[in-house]
């Protein structure tokens, strides 16, 4: 069947169709291909047609004044240097400051909070937003809470959301 040959790439219904009308005929070959292919795992797994629509981007808010609203990220897969292996980046998008804090790429999301409090926090204070999205996690919720901290999610996979960070790294 063309639809499970490597070089095919397991298409849909309608390609695989047309793949085996150029070669074959029988009857019921249509109802035969789109079961054929809907019970196929591996197709399955590759094109989810199911999922929830995607959500619109939001531009992110201007900030006002340093310090207040920052962007944080991993550069990860780095050589090793003095047993760190990962980078943490954390940009004020108003000052267009960016800090670099070494660090294990099996870092936690309470290292990480030590981490920020140390080098940032102590530093420059209390901040009103924070864009993050990793370790959105009850942690980050309650440490957020604690500090009266609002976060502002980016999206996934758009890096044009926080592109000063993105530039930066």
């Amino acid at each position: 069947m063309p639809h499970d040959s490597p070089l095919a790439g397991h298409h849909g219904q309608e390609k695989t169709l047309k793949l085996v009308k150029q070669d074959f005929h029988w009857s019921r070959m249509t109802q035969f291909i789109k079961e054929y292919v809907s019970s196929c795992q591996q197709f399955s797994r590759k094109k989810n047609i199911y999922h929830k629509s995607f959500g619109l981007l939001k531009p992110l808010s201007i900030p006002n004044s340093p310090w207040i609203c920052l962007s944080i990220d991993f550069i990860t897969q780095l050589p090793l240097s003095n047993s760190f292996a990962s980078i943490l980046v954390i940009a004020d998008r108003f000052s267009k400051i960016v800090v670099f804090i070494p660090t294990m790429s099996s870092i936690t999301s309470l290292d990480l909070a030590h981490l920020f409090i140390n080098n940032i926090f102590s530093k420059h204070g209390l901040l009103s937003v924070l864009e993050v999205h990793f370790f959105v996690s009850s942690f980050w919720t309650n440490l957020c809470q604690q500090l009266k901290i609002s976060r502002d999610l980016s999206t996934a996979y758009h890096p044009e959301t926080e592109e000063q960070k993105e530039r930066v790294n």
